[in-house]
């Protein structure tokens, strides 16, 4: 793969000036794949290292095409949605220099947007990666046949310390959290209540047998009322999103915002944030959607600043499935 890439970005080995690696967070066993590649890549080359944060990737997708197109001038305070199958978190990103500065403003409790995305897809039967398939049969459902309460987050975020003491993270400043567990639920008592066991069986035996199901494929499984509850799980987790995203811009003052992620590709979100945004006088940026999801480009370009920087790794480091963003 690392070949191929070289080959079609017409570079080589030696014409590369680092070599740049996720460390976090994530699942450990994934990224310690990279890492170790990654480190014995960059000693066999004589390479400098960098390790990068994943979610700071994320955000760089952003800057690295509007870079590209020539926008140059981002108006600061900065506000990031990360809104992905394994994040979903709000930061205040800031640019000191060539260096950048993050400050966590919210993030989800339980489960994030996309994950909840996939788990409901997986629910209806409608396979694996869920989002997309959600987000090309929402338009053919009625968005506002099923009502979801919103997420009720009844207390502040707390972390246990190592002497045991629980204390409030930031309790001086605003924060806007998520949660999507509840909705989850709420689509699988939907769908025992309304005895669509049989239907979503059916689905998924007809979908199984098909590599690339297309549209048409996913509609001749659906009737009107998994496309009608489709439609209004979309609509309730969109709304949450853009709702607490410029809540949390207002609070702040922001003068941009960037949303990017795997869910950042959802055709409805986008649309959403880019109509609410402009309500509000509020410039929104999206990466394009190949570099939505996960991808090497926006590592390299998060890892840019600390080559400039000199900022680079010791070999002894190691993969950190939770590592903050700051």
């Amino acid at each position: 793969m690392v070949r191929q890439a070289l080959a079609e970005a017409k570079h080589t080995y030696n014409s590369v000036d680092a070599i740049a690696v996720t460390q976090g967070p994530g699942l450990a066993g994934a990224l310690l794949v990279g890492i170790s590649y990654a480190k014995a890549l960059a000693f066999a080359l004589d390479k400098p290292l960098i390790a990068v944060n994943h979610l700071e990737g994320h955000i760089h997708a952003v800057l690295l095409e509007e870079r590209q197109k020539g926008n140059h001038e981002l108006q600061f305070p900065l506000l990031a949605l990360v809104v992905s199958g394994g994040h979903t978190h709000l930061y205040l990103a800031a640019k000191k220099g060539d260096s950048w500065t993050y400050e966590n403003i919210g993030h989800t409790r339980d489960d994030a947007a996309g994950e909840a995305f996939d788990k409901v897809a997986k629910l209806l039967g409608l396979g694996y990666p869920g989002g997309p398939a959600i987000d090309r049969l929402a338009p053919h459902g009625d968005a506002r046949a099923v009502k979801f309460p919103a997420a009720q987050i009844k207390h502040r975020d707390r972390r246990g310390r190592n002497d045991g003491k629980v204390v409030e993270l930031d309790s001086d400043r605003p924060r806007f959290d998520f949660s999507y567990s509840g909705i989850k639920t709420s689509i699988l008592r939907y769908v025992e209540t309304h005895e669509m066991q049989v239907s979503v069986e059916a689905r998924r035996r007809a979908l199984a047998n098909m590599a690339k199901p297309r549209l048409e494929d996913y509609l001749s499984t659906c009737d009107k009322l998994t496309l009608d509850l489709v439609a209004s799980f979309q609509r309730a987790i969109v709304e949450d999103l853009v709702a607490k995203t410029l809540a949390a811009a207002r609070a702040y003052d922001v003068a941009t915002l960037f949303v990017s992620g795997g869910v950042a590709a959802n055709q409805e979100l986008r649309q959403t944030f880019e109509r609410e945004g402009a309500k509000q006088g509020l410039p929104v940026y999206f990466p394009s959607r190949p570099l939505s999801t996960d991808n090497a480009a926006m590592i390299a370009a998060a890892a840019y600043p600390k080559f400039l920087l000199k900022n680079f790794a010791a070999m002894d480091f190691s993969a950190e499935a939770s590592l903050p963003l700051r």
